[in-house]
């Protein structure tokens, strides 16, 4: 075990420090392109829009063939819409990137269908919390990266490096899954257990388990802010402080870094005092706080203080929110649980990144941080209440 999660570790550092070189650039490259704010957001929003209509035939998928074939698939899509993303010239081929990224989205939900795969259930919240951690590692690092290889100034950033830098390291990502990471799911177990014909879609699976709707419509909340954040930060910085893709992608260093901190071992530490679904509940509050201070934040230090409060509500949440997910499945079906749960996660990265940007640009560039603490302070009573009502099999 010890040396499949390792392996799976370093895969998901690799794989998102490819995806987090880029999320500092791609509202650069809009606005290079003269697209308007209420416009660029959406653009980012096409990825989320994408992976919300693929996730759930991706989660099935690793079910019935495995885990390894789901991710050397996926991440050769994320190969080829680098590439498109390195020559783009125009906002069409920037969405085309986009979409085809989003389409191709499975091996996120697979690595953590993997995780829940070679983990006890007593270990699970823990086991995801490396996972967590090693994702928080390659965003972390990506930012910044990605800001160093395209400059500091938004008009002459260069944009080819950066996605030759993530093409390559998702090539890396393959010969990894291929090389060294054994399979967790054989595909004789998953085909001999799944009921043939039509998957069991996220909605059907919402419906027929209410503590992991309440999960999801948690998570769709938090995870609405996030892309709100995530979206309208570089926009918002501009405007504000006249920053390039360097010092954004430092500034987002500040979310990243206390997340990985929290998962990558204070999880581990808490979870046995708390509880998985109390620290989720402390987490959206520490999140929702510290998006308020961003929005009202007077200077640069104030606003540095808020998001290292939302980092670590963020890296209280998220694991804990998957273990409590992964608590409703019956061992055959986690990646579809997996799938129906992270397709929430997908939804609200539809919704936020579309109204982002005409709330920056009609309500003003603080708007988006308040609307997004509102929406987001409901899901403390959601995970508060999402207990697992039946038993795991494994």
């Amino acid at each position: 075990m010890r040396r499949q999660l390792a392996a799976l570790f370093l895969f998901c550092v690799i794989d998102t420090l490819g995806f987090g070189i880029l999320i500092p650039l791609v509202p650069y490259m809009a606005h290079r392109f003269g697209v308007a704010p209420q416009y660029i957001t959406p653009v980012l929003g096409s990825y989320s829009l994408c992976q919300l209509l693929a996730a759930p035939w991706w989660g099935h998928m690793s079910d019935r063939y495995g885990r390894r074939p789901i991710l050397m698939s996926s991440l050769a899509g994320a190969c080829l819409s680098y590439v498109l993303l390195g020559l783009a010239h125009n906002i069409w081929w920037l969405l085309a990137s986009r979409m085809l990224a989003g389409l191709m989205a499975g091996n996120i939900a697979a690595a953590f269908a993997y995780a829940s795969d070679v983990s006890a259930p007593e270990k699970r919240a823990a086991t995801l919390g490396l996972v967590g951690a090693a994702i928080g590692i390659g965003f972390s690092l990506g930012q910044p990266i990605g800001g160093l290889l395209a400059g500091t100034s938004p008009d002459s950033a260069n944009f080819v490096a950066p996605a030759v830098v993530s093409t390559a390291l998702s090539l890396a990502a393959i010969l990894l899954v291929r090389f060294v990471l054994p399979e967790s799911h054989k595909r004789a177990t998953a085909d001999a257990s799944l009921p043939r014909g039509r998957p069991r879609w996220a909605w059907r699976l919402l419906r027929e388990r209410p503590a992991l709707a309440r999960l999801a419509a948690a998570t769709l909340a938090v995870t609405y802010s996030q892309a709100v954040l995530e979206s309208i930060f570089a926009l918002w910085a501009l405007k504000r402080y006249g920053f390039g893709p360097r010092t954004v992608g430092f500034l987002l260093f500040g979310v990243a870094l206390p997340a990985l901190v929290m998962q990558g071992g204070l999880v581990r530490m808490l979870v046995p005092r708390l509880g998985e679904a109390r620290l989720a509940m402390w987490g959206v509050l520490a999140y929702v706080t510290g998006l308020v201070i961003v929005s009202q934040g007077a200077t640069l230090g104030v606003t540095i203080a808020g998001l290292l409060l939302c980092g670590a509500g963020l890296g209280a949440y998220n694991p804990c929110a998957f273990a409590l997910a992964s608590q409703q499945s019956q061992g055959h079906d986690r990646g579809a649980v997996v799938g129906a749960y992270v397709s929430s996660g997908s939804l609200a990265r539809v919704i936020g990144p579309f109204t982002s940007g005409p709330i920056f640009a009609f309500l003003g560039s603080s708007a988006p941080f308040l609307v997004g603490a509102c929406v987001t302070l409901p899901a403390a009573w959601l995970v508060s209440r999402a207990r697992p009502t039946q038993p795991e099999q494994r």
